[in-house]
């Protein structure tokens, strides 16, 4: 096992060195307790949502082809309850069951967050600020230790060799115009470094190449690019596993931007308050849940490459020149449980699992402003932005000590945030106010309208990583390269030491507090609501 599964992450301790951990007792995130019963395994946690009255399960016949994309891009639209596919058309051998959406909004205004905050150990009724609490205050837990045991459910039945043909199963063409059936969107690659000091689960597309071979998306400075890079340096390929099917707080961890050389699991268990139990793959060192409903075994090729996609990613938009090489997976085994379950994921227009998680960049990059002494207390990612914009709330009295300007500030946030890999998803960030409710969009757009002078308040970034998936990026010529933006919403006055010149003009600030009091007794009563 990596000795980063029993000493606590080296990001803690130097957080912890810089005092941070007193700067989030002020702010409340010392409430924090890890769960007595989180939700670590993947069946259980469909049965809390069944529970819940938010899964339904389907028995009638649904084909991969399209059929099930097209229920599941539907259910992201209306924030329908979670399907669970019983009877997929070409099932053989117990692969597989289908679910789709389980990150995703639900309809009810009491748990829309509920699907995440369950996953995390959290009340089903859970917001957003407090998931990205929980997501923040885990850094600075001293994770359980995983346990390696001689078998697990996902050892119940194996395939290796010539009796694999990822031909004849139901692999999902999931979009009309997408290049081929995506057998990998919603579970997590795990690659080692060479030295087996880091080891990276991580979320990234694969499709089916031909019998035994997945062809994936691997793009700089993705974790697993970096570890692809290691090994080809050393004339290998890549010891490789995918795991589906896997905890619910396993998936979020690994759709997370958490820091170069960091092992995910020790989230993980941090996250949950609990360990999660390993078992090692067959045909490789790799170690993965024991509760996985599948595991592809195999390598990753570091010089064998196929072209890859299209794909109907999470911006929603689908080019046909977005066809690309990318190297190509060798599955060497398979092992799964009994009446597997593969998850899926249909991105598109809002609001899918793709979106949600994708949001939770928000308390990495929080952590990045944080550990550089950056002004800032608070940051989210806006659904409504597709997990592009993160809004940074500034220390409004801390910045009136320091003395610099907006193109100053604006200049300091921007590099160091978007030159930390965790940053890779955000395209903008937006700076506001601590007058302004950072988790209310109609809020942010206020500031953003009012305060940001177009053009004049954005400041550019351009020689930092950039997103290729974005579609303004498509046609750029350097589509890994700039694309980022810092825009002040803050006006000139809050730079000095005056401070705000200005009132809001709203409910709850421009009204004496008896005719508050007032008009609110008498609501109902005149017939208002």
């Amino acid at each position: 096992m990596s000795s980063s599964i029993t000493k606590q992450s080296s990001t803690c301790r130097m957080l912890a060195r810089r005092g941070i951990r007193r700067f989030l007792n002020t702010r409340g995130f010392h409430h924090y307790s890890p769960s007595m019963s989180p939700a670590t395994e993947f069946r259980s946690f469909l049965n809390a949502l069944r529970e819940n009255g938010d899964l339904v399960d389907i028995h009638h016949e649904v084909d991969p082809d399209l059929e099930i994309g097209a229920i599941s891009r539907r259910v992201s639209e209306r924030d329908a309850k979670v399907p669970l596919f019983h009877n997929v058309k070409g099932a053989q051998r117990g692969l597989w069951k289908m679910t789709s959406n389980l990150q995703s909004l639900s309809q009810s205004p009491e748990s829309r967050y509920g699907r995440i905050a369950l996953g995390l150990g959290l009340p089903v009724d859970a917001q957003w600020k407090e998931i990205n609490n929980r997501l923040l205050r885990a850094k600075y837990i001293k994770p359980a230790q995983s346990q390696v045991l001689e078998t697990g459910p996902c050892k119940e039945n194996k395939l290796f060799g010539d009796e694999i043909d990822l031909t004849q199963l139901p692999a999902p063409l999931l979009h009309q115009n997408d290049g081929g059936k995506y057998i990998q969107t919603y579970g997590m690659h795990i690659l080692q470094s060479p030295d087996g000091s880091w080891t990276n689960w991580s979320i990234a597309r694969a499709m089916v190449n031909d019998k035994r071979k997945l062809v994936g998306l691997c793009i700089p400075p993705q974790h697993n690019w970096q570890i692809r890079e290691m090994w080809r340096k050393e004339g290998k390929d890549v010891p490789w596993a995918l795991a589906l099917g896997v905890s619910p707080a396993a998936i979020i961890a690994a759709a997370l931007p958490v820091p170069d050389g960091v092992s995910e699991l020790e989230y993980v268990n941090a996250l949950t308050g609990s360990s999660l139990d390993l078992v090692k793959c067959e045909t490789n060192d790799l170690l993965v849940p024991a509760t996985s409903e599948i595991v592809f075994e195999g390598t990753l090729s570091t010089t064998e490459t196929a072209p890859e996609g299209p794909f109907g990613e999470y911006f929603g938009h689908s080019f046909e020149q977005e066809e690309r090489q990318c190297p190509i997976y060798n599955v060497n085994a398979i092992t799964y449980r009994d009446e597997a379950i593969m998850p899926v994921s249909v991105p598109g227009k809002l609001t899918d699992e793709s979106h949600v998680t994708a949001a939770l960049i928000a308390p990495e990059i929080l952590d990045i402003c944080l550990q550089n002494d950056l002004p800032i207390v608070e940051a989210t990612s806006p659904l409504e932005t597709y997990a592009s914009w993160v809004v940074l709330k500034v220390d409004s009295e801390k910045l009136k000590t320091l003395g610099i300007s907006s193109k100053d500030l604006c200049n300091r946030v921007g590099n160091t945030v978007f030159n930390d890999k965790r940053s890779f998803l955000a395209s903008r960030l937006l700076l506001v106010g601590d007058d302004i409710d950072i988790y209310d969009f109609k809020d942010v757009m206020w500031a953003f309208s009012c305060r940001c002078r177009p053009g004049k308040d954005d400041y550019l970034f351009d020689d930092v990583p950039g997103l290729p998936l974005v579609p303004f990026m498509l046609n750029t010529p350097r589509p890994c390269r700039g694309g980022k933006t810092v825009s002040d919403c803050l006006l000139e006055s809050e730079y000095t030491s005056a401070g705000r010149n200005w009132e809001m003009v709203d409910f709850k600030n421009a009204y004496p507090k008896d005719i508050q009091r007032r008009v609110l007794e008498r609501w109902e009563d005149m017939g208002l609501n």
